[in-house]
């Protein structure tokens, strides 16, 4: 039976990049499990502008594109299958797949990042694919030359909100504050949008609408007053919720030390409190949420695994 020398966990940034930096320095049989195509939820970013060395505006898909071939170029092997569960029996990391077979390796670098949590209003799960969406890039289309409304106030939020300002012909934030969390150009670049209108203090009361998909948006402001947005469009960036599922063991338990919030303790190597397992990205403790900062933890981690890895079988 094949030991896999590392088996990474996800194929966004970090993923993709501890596949490059595992094989390159030297790994045999380095495995990542996918189950979709590579690139993670980046890709669904219409444009970022502040990845080092790319000038001007690109999109997610644009940028991570040429990703997977650069690690396949060294000896990544990409395995497109949903991994339900890691486990460890005798020094060995145990990876089961959702067919029911398993693979063993030496080490193993998780990367499955987050998933955008839903916000909580009443309709919201209701029409969410008829009207309400977290994905601007995939469904701000359907509403070009529309009006639509963004609920959030964060980076994402506010870059989505630019994005769907050049398709729609109107764009709402809500926003539960008055100020945002956000990079101050970004900030700039909102308030000197003219078909962009800010609803401030504001939080989403209801999502309604008929058999064809969303009609409107009640939202409250911090007085107590309803208002109605007519909308056909609502699009939520309210954060995201951790994806640390596979880490959950048959008793409930985590295979490593978790925080309250769902996130991986780790230390500055990446290292869990697990020997030979790592966590980059999105699912660590104290994530910036960044692509470059999830690149640069999955170059960690490989390094780690690296030594590891060379000291277990050497």
């Amino acid at each position: 039976m094949t030991i896999l020398d590392c088996a990474i966990i996800g194929g966004g940034p970090a993923g993709l990049t501890a596949g490059l930096y595992t094989t390159r320095g030297g790994l045999d049989n380095v495995t990542m499990f996918e189950k979709g195509m590579p690139g993670g939820q980046i890709m669904n970013s219409s444009e970022i502008e502040n990845y080092p060395g790319v000038i001007g505006e690109i999109s997610g898909m644009d940028l991570m594109t040429p990703w997977p071939a650069q690690c396949q170029k060294f000896g990544l092997i990409h395995e497109m299958v949903n991994i339900v569960r890691i486990t460890k029996e005798d020094g060995l990391f145990i990876i089961h797949k959702e067919d029911g077979t398993t693979a063993n390796a030496h080490s193993v670098i998780i990367g499955t990042g987050s998933s955008p949590r839903r916000a909580g209003f009443a309709g919201e799960d209701e029409f969410f694919g008829r009207g309400v969406s977290t994905c601007a890039t995939c469904d701000g289309f359907f509403y070009k030359g529309k009006e639509v409304a963004v609920i959030g106030g964060g980076d994402t939020a506010l870059e989505e909100a630019l994005h769907l300002a050049k398709i729609c012909s109107k764009v709402y934030i809500v926003h539960r504050r008055d100020t945002f969390r956000s990079a101050p150009s970004t900030i700039e670049r909102i308030k000197n949008t003219q078909n962009i209108e800010l609803v401030l203090n504001t939080t989403p009361d209801e999502v309604y609408g008929d058999k064809m998909g969303v009609t409107g948006l009640r939202v409250k402001n911090k007085d107590g007053e309803l208002r109605d947005i007519d909308v056909p469009g609502v699009f939520t960036f309210v954060g995201n919720d951790v994806n640390n599922q596979i880490l959950i063991q048959e008793d409930g338990s985590f295979l490593c030390d978790m925080n309250k919030q769902g996130q991986v303790i780790v230390d500055i190597s990446m290292a869990t409190s697990l020997a030979g397992l790592y966590a980059t990205g999105d699912m660590r403790i104290a994530a910036p949420k960044q692509v470059v900062s999830a690149a640069g933890d999955g170059a960690v981690a490989a390094l780690q695994a690296i030594t590891y890895v060379d000291k277990l079988l050497n």
